[in-house]
């Protein structure tokens, strides 16, 4: 078999832009918060970027799925800003890849870390998540 992350290498970009709704603030989720944009969706956009890096890149039957976040929230973002999230690979290292991530609201950076997303065949992966 060949390997999965044999045509990843260090530099792919991903990218993705998110409209800050009401519904991806944290005061949607916690009583008495402020309607800012949420640190999870933030890490959520950040995932997805890194996954769009990938896209085109692996075998047919493979994904990466996300196993470490280290990430700081800089600054808050309002109701109605773009924000936009962007991955680049630093690092592959057997079946692990390594993305530098940040997120932009048009006025400010509001967001930069790591991530680390591992290469998965989809059906044995499939099979492990219905034993758990």
């Amino acid at each position: 078999m060949t390997e999965p992350l044999e045509r990843v290498r260090p530099g792919l970009t991903g990218r993705v832009e998110v409209v800050v709704t009401r519904d991806l603030t944290v005061g949607a989720v916690v009583d008495g918060m402020p309607f800012v944009y949420g640190t999870p969706m933030m890490i959520l956009a950040m995932e997805i970027a890194s996954g769009e890096a990938l896209k085109g890149h692996l075998p047919e039957g493979w994904a990466t799925v996300g196993s470490e976040v280290n990430v700081r929230h800089l600054a808050p973002t309002p109701v109605g800003r773009t924000v936009v999230a962007t991955a680049r690979v630093v690092e592959i290292a057997g079946r692990s890849v390594l993305f530098a991530v940040e997120a932009h609201d048009g006025v400010r950076k509001i967001g930069e870390g790591e991530h680390r997303r591992g290469a998965v065949n989809l059906e044995s992966f499939a099979k492990r998540a219905a034993l758990a």
